[in-house]
């Protein structure tokens, strides 16, 4: 292998804008503490490469035509720094396993200018200039801690890369864990065991799962493989199954007579009673509340636009496109919300662009193309300093710039439009962000093919290679956040790659290739296990055919890592080798991943076999789970709710002809405007590109000299061959102040604020359709549970009497 061959390159001055901002930066927020960067010569950005299996002059080339730009950039060659006596200095790179961008497209770039495909890492190097004493060692510890977000980061190390480096090896070693034979037999002990194996596992099932997985294993008289104890835990995780919304719901009825939240209950009950009959028998959950509003609706004839299918990858609606020839077509409109508010926490560019591109995937797992993108996010108050950061968190300042960078970023390397983009400021996000994504796309109804899976049909991993980015995520975001997660957490926070999850944008646009797929999951959360386990009832999935970044993954990390911009396509065997040749026209990989060994159905099912989900790694059974077991989604969970005494009492109406005191109402607008509730969002709107495609209908900011903000988007359906006259509308209500004081009138206020905006945008309210998102605090009492509760009765009140579903 050649030795690895370093360079620095710099903006020139006046192309410096990063270092400036950067600088100005930690004099405004840093300098309160340290004055000595507010009386910095200079700071300097240096972008560090190195490079190996180049010849000199295939290096020289590189540096020449991809690392540098002749006009605006300086080169310095060699393993020296280029730092003055009195400077201080330090490296940031990403910790191993993390995807790094700029290495990727490096790498990809040479491959395409050389013919040959280089190693290349990078690093970003901080440089300090001092007119006078250097800055301190505690300011410079400061800046670290301010720049170097553990989760995904580290110092890099100056010494240059070995100049041979092997991959490390991999067995076959399949870990059986054998403690399930050893659960004790006394209540007491029992308890303290199963806590003792989530502790050492960093399991998010509960103790009931785990004696449910007990009892399953002794059953089949043997003890589960650590594999299969992970994709069990992911399967039945919050983030996949939706756990906390399917957990029983006891003595929900309020006690309290005569209050609006009776009269919401009561509606409830009513609506159980027009769906499931007089005797109900299935269970009230907090997902009953979420979506008996819509089975009550269609009933009722107010829903006949849904399209209904196996995939349930979007919210799908079925309209009627019109286009500038006169002419018209089915089509499918797509809608889908998702938060990251746990990533986003802990590591915000990349949470914040994964949000993005994770509800991209879902549409376009359903073969749409997402043609805009609204932001919803929330945090503390970003103006206030360092030393009120608490402890083992990230500052908001930083939370809230770096995870615009990283929604903003994603959208405008994949393509998509923002139209909307809003944050708000509360207390209540101090203890974990807000950072809500919605996409809006479609697809003519005629391009998508959906059919069952049947015996023998294959299925293809599409797109991006798999690596330990990822891995835990799903789990992750049904665990408490904790002072310890930047450093615990780290693997968990995906990096997103824009540029790939575009190529198979691109492909999906055509509908020869659409007419191949039977069936399509995103890999999101659970990876393989969980987005090819899903497509049928039997699988048979070899995971040495999955490919991966880098050597050294075990089984285990191939079935569950969460590695992004992939997707898992149904095909028949017939098709696959066509299949194949479409996707590498795009630069995609495929490979054959798996076969469908039980096809839904009749007739689908072995006779006498339960279908079971398999997966072998280097010749070795690595999990072998039944169909039924994976879909029980673990123990049955119930939990205690008191909607008496959570809520405050409605407030006594006041009197219309109140007379206020002269200056009253002045000293309260001016308190208002001078709020960060009425602060303007422009600079942040303007990080994002709302005109991308040519669609967009609205700019984020309209009137006459284009400075005020729109209520919502509007964009026009993305037809390739004609002219569309038709467009997606799309909004959204929230008030942070209002829901935490009272989640019920909240969730109503929600519905009839989002309505109000279709309405300003020149929509109809009446034909628009709702997708709700939830943030509340971690349910552990039945006061904390009444809080969703109360919310999604209000919710379902005014869906019911507005005839909105």
């Amino acid at each position: 292998m050649n030795p690895y061959r370093r360079v620095y390159v710099e903006k020139k001055e006046g192309f410096d804008v990063e270092a400036r901002r950067l600088q100005a930066e930690l004099a405004d927020f840093l300098g309160v503490q340290y004055p000595e960067f507010g009386a910095l010569k200079g700071l300097r950005i240096l972008h560090r490469y190195d490079v190996s299996r180049l010849s000199e002059e295939q290096f020289r080339r590189a540096v020449e035509t991809i690392f540098s730009e002749p006009q605006c950039d300086r080169v310095f060659y060699g393993a020296g720094l280029p730092a003055g006596k009195n400077d201080r200095f330090f490296g940031v790179e990403y910790v191993p396993g993390q995807y790094d961008q700029k290495s990727d497209s490096a790498e990809q770039c040479a491959e395409l200018v050389l013919g040959v495909r280089p190693r290349i890492k990078t690093a970003e190097i901080y440089i300090f200039e001092s007119s006078g004493e250097p800055l301190s060692g505690a300011a410079l510890e400061a800046v670290k801690r301010y720049l170097i977000n553990p989760v995904d980061s580290r110092e890099a190390p100056e010494r240059m890369p070995a100049a041979r480096e092997e991959d490390p090896a991999e067995t076959g070693e399949v870990p059986v864990l054998g403690e399930f034979s050893r659960i004790p037999e006394t209540q007491e002990a029992e308890g303290a065991f199963i806590e003792e194996l989530r502790e050492k596992y960093g399991l998010a099932m509960s103790g009931a799962d785990l004696r449910f997985c007990g009892a399953y294993f002794a059953a089949q008289g043997r003890d589960p493989t650590l594999a299969e104890l992970r994709v069990l835990d992911t399967y039945w995780s919050d983030h996949c199954r939706h756990t906390t919304f399917t957990t029983e719901l006891l003595d929900l009825e309020p006690a309290e007579k005569g209050t609006a939240l009776e009269g919401a209950w009561k509606i409830y009950e009513a609506a159980r009673k027009e769906v499931y009959g007089t005797v109900a028998e299935t269970k009230r959950t907090l997902m009953d509340m979420a979506t008996i509003g819509a089975r009550v609706l269609k009933k009722q004839g107010l829903l006949s636009d849904l399209d209904e299918s196996p995939e349930i990858n979007a919210c799908t609606i079925r309209v009627t496109a019109e286009f500038s020839d006169g002419s018209s077509e089915p089509w499918l409109l797509f809608f889908k919300n998702e938060t990251h508010n746990h990533p986003t926490e802990i590591e915000p560019f990349g949470g914040a662009a994964t949000c993005l591109g994770g509800a991209i995937r879902d549409p376009l797992s359903g073969r749409a193309y997402v043609h805009q993108a609204l932001r919803v996010s929330g945090g503390g108050d970003p103006r206030r300093p360092l030393s009120e950061t608490l402890p083992g968190k990230l500052p908001q300042v930083k939370i809230a710039r770096e995870a615009a960078a990283g929604y903003s970023s994603y959208g405008n390397q994949i393509g998509l439009s923002t139209g909307l983009v809003a944050e708000f400021y509360h207390p209540g996000f101090i203890a974990k962000r807000l950072e809500l994504g919605a996409v809006i796309g479609a697809v003519p109804q005629g391009w998508i093919r959906r059919e069952a899976p049947q015996r023998g049909d294959v299925v293809i991993l599409l797109g991006g290679k798999t690596g330990r980015d990822g891995i835990g995520g799903a789990t992750g975001s049904s665990k408490a956040h904790t002072g310890e997660s930047v450093d615990k957490s780290g693997a968990e926070v995906q990096k997103g790659n824009a540029v790939e999850e575009r190529k198979l944008q691109r492909l999906f646009r055509s509908p020869q290739v659409t007419g191949l797929i039977k069936r399509c999951n995103d890999f999101g959360a659970g990876g393989v296990a969980v987005a090819v386990g899903e497509l049928a009832p039997g699988l048979d999935i070899d995971l040495d055919q999955v490919p991966k970044k880098y050597a050294g993954l075990d089984g285990t990390e191939l079935a569950i890592s969460e590695s992004q911009e992939r997707m898992a396509v149904v095909i028949a065997a017939k098709d696959t080798e066509e299949f194949i040749r479409l996707a590498a026209e795009e630069n995609l990989d495929a490979v054959i991943i798996a076969t469908v060994t039980a096809s839904e159905g009749p007739g689908g099912e072995i006779p006498g076999e339960d279908p079971r989900l398999r997966m072998t790694w280097q010749g070795k059974t690595l999990v072998d789970l039944s169909r039924s077991f994976l879909a029980s989604n673990g123990a049955p969970r119930s939990a205690r709710v008191r909607l008496s005494g959570a809520l405050p009492a409605d407030p006594p109406e006041g009197d219309p002809n109140e007379k206020f005191p002269p200056g009253v109402l002045l000293d309260r607008l001016e308190r208002e405007l001078c709020s960060l509730r009425s602060g303007s969002r422009r600079g942040l709107q303007e990080r994002f590109d709302g005109s991308i495609g040519a669609a967009t209908v609205l700019f984020p900011w309209g009137g006459k000299n284009q400075g005020t903000p729109e209520c919502g988007m509007a964009a026009l359906l993305p037809s390739r061959e004609k002219q569309s006259l038709t467009a997606s509308v799309m909004t959204f209500g929230y008030d942070p102040v209002r829901a935490q004081n009272n989640p019920y009138e909240g969730a109503k206020g929600a519905v009839r604020e989002a309505l109000a905006k279709i309405a300003c945008l020149g929509g109809d309210p009446w034909k628009a359709r709702l997708s709700f998102q939830e943030y509340f605090e971690r349910m552990e009492s039945p006061e904390s549970w009444a809080k969703p509760a109360a919310a999604l009765l209000g919710a379902l009140e005014a869906q019911l009497r507005l005839g909105v579903p």
